[in-house]
């Protein structure tokens, strides 16, 4: 179908140019140098600038102007000269042309639609009927194809031009000069140009006379209207099916969320794990499912612009990019999410060669382990942003249109850049602040940190930000640069100061020290407590003492986050103790009452 369309042409997308007419003698221009800050078509190509001709938007000719050259117009357009003669650069030679070609198959186009209103409404308030807008040609268009000829002259002194021949116009129209520059850059003479060129332009002038006969455009206009309903349709259908796939992941969520229910109906009860396996896997492959339909139904639904663009004269070149673009986006999008797995795959290899390196202390492989989880997470996120990142400019790039921005865009752009990195100075601050925590090893997930008046554990760590889990189950989101001092609980090793106030009342208070120190030294040859305990726990005596009572201090050395339940074990066993031994623990002083 969109092979049968592209054979059908479209107008030209060029700007109209006025018709040029050769002088018998060659003439000399004055060297113009190309514009760097026009986005065009033209391309550098060693001395010469080339730009293309097209005709229904379909590309026909290559013309080329010199770019270096001695500025004195002694080249010989019959292609046997010896120096680069001067003239107009190579697009403004290919909007002459395209003008001068588009007189004999779409005059109309010289005009706008608001330009043609107003002379067709004025031509009928005079009564005349000689439309300027028709390029003096009133059904010239409507002449039968076949009768266009294209023919080569070539002038007494040498210069190659093509004139077509039409039984609408007497004399026959100028449609452009070979010159020294097209017949070098083709690799020929400038005759044998002309008569290579005229095949070719006679075919294709023929043939866009002809599609833009009314009655091809209307079987134009018909056929993409069938090929459209015929997408919509097969739209229609595709999107059915991923309604009624988006009913069974929910049928099926529902089921996962809720196995003990569908357990019952399985007659082994050994078969209820393997049932919720099968369960799923099914829906990962739904989902997937879903996702391939999604995309399905906004391809088709691309088709149906692409078509409908292709039923206007001038719109397969775009009809055709807005179907090539998904493609190529697609692939692109593609190549760098293989990148992103390999990259993430990479890290993962370093980062276990690191956290399995054998020179890492014995005492300090837990936190290796620790510390290895956490980078694996920061860097996948990392690599995950690079891709994304390098994957969007290349897409940016790929636009028609892009890369033949000027320099001045550009330095426009770095100059917005530069603006937004001063506006956005906060979040960069906080990056540098993530990438100080990551390289200092400051904290990583899992571990019990204090920052101000918040506590808790790290459940995620970013180079923007830190979230911690508080022992009220609430999620403080913290950024990375809004803090310059951290407290870590649970770096390689904890501990915990447990402190008893005893009574005044005791009277021997070396016999009380000696019980407690029979409880600690029980506690570390507990075979439940002992192994979370790195030390042998640590009775620092008297520490203080006062109106409330005498300050007795221990000290407990435990591994990673086991300070507490090291710290309430003790505490319970010294209390069932010293009630045991009938030992006082201080008492606020009684409130006397006044009369």
């Amino acid at each position: 179908m969109v092979v049968v369309l592209l054979a059908m042409g479209s107008p030209l997308r060029a700007t109209p140019a006025a018709v040029q007419v050769p002088s018998p003698a060659r003439p000399t221009f004055t060297a113009s140098p190309p514009s760097l800050d026009r986005a065009t078509s033209m391309v550098a190509a060693g001395s010469y600038e080339v730009a293309i001709v097209r005709i229904l938007g379909i590309p026909t000719l290559m013309v080329a102007s010199p770019v270096v050259g001695n500025g004195n117009g002694t080249g010989n357009s019959n292609g046997h000269g010896s120096d680069a003669e001067t003239g107009p650069d190579a697009e403004r030679r290919a909007q002459v042309i395209e003008g001068n070609l588009r007189l004999l198959y779409n005059p109309t186009a010289l005009c706008t639609n608001s330009e043609r209103l107003a002379e067709w409404s004025l031509l009928r308030a005079l009564g005349a009927n000689d439309p300027a807008c028709e390029g003096g040609l009133t059904d010239g268009v409507r002449a039968a194809a076949d009768d266009l000829t294209v023919e080569v002259r070539q002038l007494p002194t040498g210069a190659v031009i093509l004139e077509a021949t039409v039984p609408e116009r007497p004399q026959p129209l100028p449609l452009l000069t070979v010159t020294f520059a097209d017949a070098t850059m083709n690799g020929t003479t400038a005759l044998e140009l002309g008569r290579r060129w005229q095949e070719r332009l006679q075919s294709r002038l023929r043939y866009a006379r002809q599609a833009l006969l009314p009655q091809s455009l209307r079987q134009r206009l018909m056929l993409c209207l069938l090929a459209m309903a015929l997408v919509l349709l097969l739209t229609a259908g595709t999107f059915w099916l991923w309604r009624r796939n988006r009913l069974a992941i929910a049928t099926l969520k529902a089921q996962v969320a809720a196995p003990a229910a569908f357990a019952l109906a399985a007659p082994v009860a050994s078969a209820a794990p393997a049932a919720a396996a099968t369960r799923g896997l099914r829906l990962q492959l739904f989902e997937a499912l879903s996702v391939v339909l999604l995309v399905l139904v906004l391809l088709q639904l691309m088709t149906v612009v692409a078509l409908g663009l292709m039923a206007i004269p001038g719109g397969v070149p775009l009809a055709l990019e807005v179907l090539l673009q998904p493609a190529l986006v697609a692939i692109k999008v593609l190549v760098f999410a293989f990148t992103a797995l390999l990259g993430r795959a990479l890290v993962s290899f370093l980062l276990d060669q690191w956290a399995a390196s054998g020179r890492v202390p014995a005492d300090q492989l837990a936190r290796r382990d620790q510390r290895h989880h956490s980078l694996e997470r920061i860097f996948h996120r990392l690599v995950d942003l690079a891709c994304i990142a390098i994957a969007a400019g290349w897409v940016v790039v790929g636009i028609p249109g892009v890369r033949e921005t000027s320099a001045s865009f550009l330095l426009a752009g770095g100059a917005v850049l530069g603006g937004l990195a001063i506006v956005f100075q906060g979040l960069l601050r906080d990056f540098a602040a993530g990438l100080a925590v990551l390289l200092e090893d400051r904290y990583a997930i899992g571990d019990w940190i204090e920052i101000g008046d918040i506590e808790g554990d790290v459940v995620d760590l970013s180079v923007l930000s830190t979230q911690l889990r508080c022992l009220d189950q609430r999620v403080a989101v913290i950024q990375n640069g809004a803090f310059d001092r951290v407290v870590n609980h649970t770096k390689i090793r904890s501990g915990k100061l447990v402190e008893l106030l005893l009574s005044h009342r005791i009277a021997d208070i070396n016999a009380v020290l000696a019980v407690i120190a029979e409880e600690l030294d029980a506690l570390g040859r507990d075979p439940l407590w002992g192994p979370l305990l790195l030390a042998a726990p640590f009775l620092r005596g008297v520490t203080g003492t006062g109106p409330l009572g005498i300050t007795v201090s221990m000290l407990l050395t435990t591994q990673a986050g086991q300070q507490w339940a090291c710290s309430r074990e003790l505490q319970r066993r010294l209390l069932d103790r010293l009630q045991r031994e009938r030992i006082p623990l201080s008492s606020p002083a009684p409130v006397l009452a006044s009369d």
